[in-house]
């Protein structure tokens, strides 16, 4: 029975061998690759306008906040008043603050005013009519000089999971899928119900949603990712460049760019790299430009692979013959043990009956 075992051992493991050497070699990339002429080393292309998903982090100054007429004052608003017919040594002539009390102090000898919840006009009204219980033919002028109560919009937006920014008391506005000027229209459109004429200016503080992805074969022990973010010039040799190369593992000759095809998603896309002439050679023929959601694969040494994948068969073998082994070597030993002890105990007897043993 064990050497039938054996036997079909010795038969398997080469069929094993020879299979893992054909699969190992013969899994690269189909030859019949597409013929697309892609951008390259010395013939990039411009990426196409940005278009904002999350979450991506987008950077936004307000160049003019002017509160929708009618505008009711608020508590640390800044009033420009200015009274005539005052004494030279008191003169109301300046930018005033609205205490948190919602008062206007206009300085000594002069009545506080409340103006807080009121519109320009009825401050302005309200203020004469304080004054002029004081002062003769007086005149007053009041417009808002800063509004402290509006909100200012400055600083970075993260784009949120829904494809929306916050913009503070103002709400948010949906901006996932646009370019940058459709979003700052967007976001106009949205400050216009509570802002006269907004104007802002939008850029993009982090780019977070275009990436490209680096894989490379572990030779039989699965598989690493990696995913870089696009500048707009990468290429094959940039982004290799970011892993130091490639790994003793890894194979220089078979190695290609897989790109995403949004007319067939059934249908790959595959450019092969020939790293030796890239690399050795310094031609740009196959150092393509990478483009958002391009992975780039690294195939690993056929070899090594062959020899890692033996390892992972032999190894349960291996185990499994060495129980057999201990097995066997454990029974051997118990054996000679009872043998001995019953052979010393015949001795023994023999040796009390007074029955000599002669050899």
């Amino acid at each position: 029975m064990r050497g039938e075992r054996r036997q079909g051992c010795r038969i398997l493991i080469p069929c094993l061998i020879w299979g893992i050497c054909a699969g190992s070699i013969g899994c690269g990339h189909d030859a019949s690759l597409s013929e697309l002429s892609i951008p390259r080393e010395l013939r990039m292309t411009t990426l196409p306008p940005y278009v904002i998903e999350p979450p991506d982090i987008l950077l936004i100054n307000t160049l003019r906040i002017v509160p929708k007429p009618p505008y009711q004052i608020q508590t640390l608003d800044g009033l420009f008043i200015q009274a005539s017919g005052t004494p030279e040594n008191q003169p109301i002539r300046g930018i005033y603050i609205v205490d948190p009390n919602g008062t206007v102090n206009l300085g000594l000898g002069y009545p506080r005013v409340q103006v807080t919840g009121k519109t320009i006009e009825e401050a302005q009204k309200d203020v004469q009519a304080q004054l002029s219980k004081i002062l003769k033919n007086t005149q007053v002028e009041l417009s808002l000089a800063q509004s402290r109560g509006q909100q200012q919009i400055q600083g970075d937006h993260l784009v949120r999971m829904d494809g929306t920014i916050g913009l503070g008391v103002y709400g948010s506005v949906y901006v996932t899928g646009m370019t940058l000027d459709q979003a700052r229209q967007a976001i106009e459109t949205h400050l216009s119900q509570f802002i006269q004429k907004p104007e802002i200016s939008l850029d993009v503080y982090s780019y977070n949603s275009k990436w490209y992805y680096i894989i490379q074969d572990r030779a039989g022990y699965g598989q690493t990712v990696i995913r870089l973010p696009i500048t707009g010039r990468d290429t094959v040799l940039d982004a290799l460049s970011n892993m130091y190369g490639i790994g003793f593992f890894n194979s220089n000759r078979h190695m290609w760019l897989a790109r995403p095809n949004g007319k067939d998603p059934n249908s790959m896309q595959l450019f092969p790299i020939n790293w030796p002439a890239l690399t050795q050679g310094g031609s740009p023929a196959t150092n393509y430009q990478l483009l958002p959601g391009d992975r780039l694969y690294v195939q690993s040494n056929p070899l090594i692979k062959t020899n890692n994948l033996i390892t992972q068969f032999l190894m349960p073998v291996e185990r499994l013959l060495g129980f057999e082994l201990l097995g066997t070597s454990a029974v051997s030993s118990t054996a000679g043990t009872i043998f001995e002890i019953k052979s010393g105990s015949t001795g023994a007897g023999l040796a009390g009956s007074g029955v000599g043993i002669t050899r």
